[in-house]
């Protein structure tokens, strides 16, 4: 084992430290930064464009769809890197083309004629909304694919059990170069050609079913997979990033991705959390999992707002004990580096499965989502101390108060940025469940509460009524369905972006700053051309 020494005169210092040694976080696109909405899965392009529409129509901010695995068909032809399911190719009923659907779909299904007919149609359809498109790549090949084929050749297959099992599905070799190179080669002619803005790659583990100690024997181009394993993400992400640096300047790469080794930060490798359950307990456990990646230098995390599996709630999107948890969730979502909302099937998260208008549920999401974007050059400016500074988004209350014991190891709220304070509600207020899960609600106009901890060393502002607080103080914040607690650090400097519905809609000439006094402030507030790597040639304000 290597042991690195890393000194800092505070927090922010070893980060510094950790960058510095394992590289430094390139800058994401400012449409990254708005709202990303995700299901587990959109089957057609129809279906997908239509959620793009729906929040146009609903005049709800979005900027970020994203295509889910099976676009390239059955388990055999997992992760082919093409659309080969016939939904997606406008081949429903065409033998040639039929034995590629999906496992389990019914093959005499129809849709109506579809609308969007080509997966170049549905990115230039999204982008003609003025949304982006992610995609879900995987580091393993169905053994129909030529992925398979070529990789086996190389020696660049890793034979054991992935998901999805008994389908004869390998993870490559990342560790190889000239794998990663075949790998984006497809990517590119296939995909990345089309316009696709982002990638979902997908298990990056890999994922290793029915383990057997043999398995780790198993070769790489690097020694045996025992030795180098949990690098895995590591390498398979470094593959991505940098050849697709090398193919263009002009597109930012942004890469969604479900683990993560130290250093990954320099790959544009952005973690989620993974499948969690949908459950109270778990989305508490979500917040200590966030503040540890962060103090691990990893600066870009989140978490599917909601949660993944909803086994809890009968996978049902109606249950309205769901709806609680899912407001909740949603709403500490606004304050994660990337805020994207995301379900297993059959459960399918878009603001209008919550209800419409005038619905509690619906109302929240509306106004948190409309929250995110007003708080979009805050955000941007504070990515760019990540890039140009080596900080942090999301800041464990250790880090700014280090002389406050109270907050050494306190996991249940943090520092968003370095000006807001954010504590989220992590219990069921206003609704409950009976032995079979169904839900009910409670009387909503009994407004419960929930303890905050205001650190010691500043005073704090309510940012939603403006009053002020001493800090080194635990208070009763009342919480109605739709406020989390979020306090502003006096001596703050905050610009306020215009109402859009998506993040790149209207300039940032005319913003509103607003000034929480009480000790001396600054702000750097950065600006540039949103989607290119010129700011590293100094094309920046």
């Amino acid at each position: 084992a290597d042991y690195y020494f890393i000194y800092g005169s505070n927090a922010d210092g070893v980060i510094a430290g950790v960058r510095d040694l394992t590289g430094q976080a390139p800058l994401y696109p400012l449409w990254t930064l708005g709202f990303w909405q995700c299901r587990e899965r959109y089957k057609s392009p129809d279906e997908l464009c239509e959620v793009v529409d729906e929040y146009r129509d609903r005049k709800v901010p979005l900027d970020g769809i994203i295509q889910d695995w099976q676009y390239w068909g059955c388990d055999s032809n997992w992760n082919s890197m093409k659309f080969q399911n016939p939904r997606y190719i406008n081949k429903m009923g065409d033998k040639e083309y039929m034995k590629y659907l999906p496992n389990g779909e019914n093959p005499d299904a129809r849709y109506g004629t579809p609308r969007i007919k080509s997966p170049q149609e549905m990115i230039d359809y999204i982008h003609k909304r003025n949304a982006h498109i992610m995609i879900s790549v995987w580091a393993s090949f169905g053994p129909w694919t030529e992925m398979y084929h070529k990789m086996d050749s190389l020696n660049a297959l890793l034979h054991f059990e992935t998901w999805p099992p008994k389908a004869g599905v390998k993870p490559y070799d990342p560790f190889n170069p000239v794998a990663r190179s075949i790998y984006w080669n497809e990517m590119k002619k296939n995909i990345f050609d089309l316009g696709m803005d982002g990638w979902w790659l997908g298990s990056t583990e890999p994922d290793h079913l029915e383990i057997q100690d043999k398995d780790f024997d198993t070769k790489t181009y690097l020694g045996s997979f025992r030795r180098v394993h949990n690098a895995f993400p590591l390498m398979s992400n470094k593959g991505v990033y940098e050849h697709q640096r090398a193919t263009t300047s002009d597109k930012r790469v942004f890469l969604l991705t479900r683990s993560s080794f130290l250093g990954q930060q320099r790959y544009a490798s952005h973690s989620w959390s993974g499948d969690v359950v949908s459950t109270w307990e778990v989305m508490r456990k979500q917040l200590a999992a966030g503040l540890n990646y962060s103090l691990c230098g990893i600066p870009y995390w989140n978490t599917d707002l909601g949660g993944f599996f909803a086994w809890k709630y009968n996978n049902d999107v109606n249950n309205i004990a769901y709806h609680e948890l899912h407001v909740r969730w949603y709403q500490w979502g606004a304050f994660q580096p990337i805020m994207r909302s995301h379900n297993s099937s059959p459960v399918a998260v878009e603001i209008y499965q919550f209800g419409d208008k005038g619905d509690w549920a619906y109302d929240a999401l509306e106004k948190y989502t409309h929250l995110r974007y007003r708080l979009l050059p805050y955000l941007y400016s504070t990515t760019w101390e990540v890039t140009n500074k080596a900080g942090s988004i999301i800041r464990p209350l250790v880090m700014d108060f280090p002389k406050d014991k109270k907050v050494l190891d306190m996991d249940t709220e943090y520092m968003f940025g370095r000006s807001f304070l954010v504590r989220p509600v992590t219990d069921s207020l206003y609704t409950w469940q009976d032995k079979k899960q169904n839900g009910y609600q409670k009387n909503m106009r009994k407004i419960e509460k929930t303890d905050v901890y205001l650190p010691e060393g500043s005073n704090w502002f309510d940012f939603w009524t403006g009053a002020k607080l001493a800090g080194g103080q635990t208070i009763q914040r009342e919480v109605p369905i739709d406020i989390m607690p979020v306090y502003i650090r006096a001596g703050s400097i905050i610009p306020w972006g215009p109402a859009v519905q998506y993040a790149t809609e209207k300039s940032w000439d005319d913003l509103e700053i607003r000034v929480y006094p009480g000790a001396n402030a600054t702000f750097i507030l950065y600006e540039d051309e949103n989607d290119n790597y010129n700011y590293e040639k100094g094309v920046y304000s």
